[in-house]
């Protein structure tokens, strides 16, 4: 049995009749001009090709790296939301069919919970606020709202602040009450 030919790149051009032999003949003789030069005067010849593969490597890298970090950004923002599901889940308030109409505003839209008399004055007062997780809008403590404002403040929609912290010394309003547990 005989063995396979091993033809080189030149050879099988040449056969398939991609290259001419002139062709061949000078990419030969400039070649080893070039290797001729560089031994005797130390002149290095500028290779375009390997510059542009470099580039475009180093391209290539950089839109990975802008890839990765987009990727691990969009990860940890879906760990931090399922954290807020989690302690929200662990700490919400139950909202009461039977209860009164609380009204918010988010987004621009007025929302609404059925909330029971004391709750409703909780909500008021900024015992507990009111968090937005998956489109749905459940209560938690004023303790468990400001943990998440830590994380993520817009998950947070509605947390008034304590009465008492309210209050300014220079308010010219201070003597007047406003009214913020109308019910609509």
């Amino acid at each position: 049995m005989k063995k396979p030919q091993t033809l080189s790149l030149q050879e099988q051009l040449l056969q398939s009749g991609l290259a001419s032999d002139a062709k061949a003949k000078q990419v030969k003789t400039d070649k080893r001009k070039q290797s001729k030069l560089q031994r005797s005067q130390g002149i290095e010849i500028v290779d375009e090709l390997k510059i542009n593969l470099e580039q475009t490597r180093l391209q290539q890298a950089e839109r990975d790296r802008e890839l990765n970090l987009l990727r691990k950004q969009t990860e940890e923002k879906k760990a931090l939301l399922a954290q807020i599901k989690q302690i929200v889940t662990l700490n919400r308030i139950e909202q009461d069919v039977n209860g009164v109409l609380y009204q918010f505003n988010h987004l621009n839209k007025v929302k609404t919970v059925y909330v029971s008399e004391n709750v409703r004055l909780a909500l008021i007062s900024g015992r507990i606020g009111i968090i937005c997780v998956d489109n749905q809008y459940e209560m938690v403590p004023a303790e468990i709202a400001r943990k998440i404002v830590s994380r993520d403040a817009e998950s947070v929609v509605l947390l008034n602040e304590n009465s008492q912290e309210v209050h300014a010394t220079e308010d010219p309003y201070a003597a007047y009450q406003i009214p913020d547990d109308l019910i609509w």
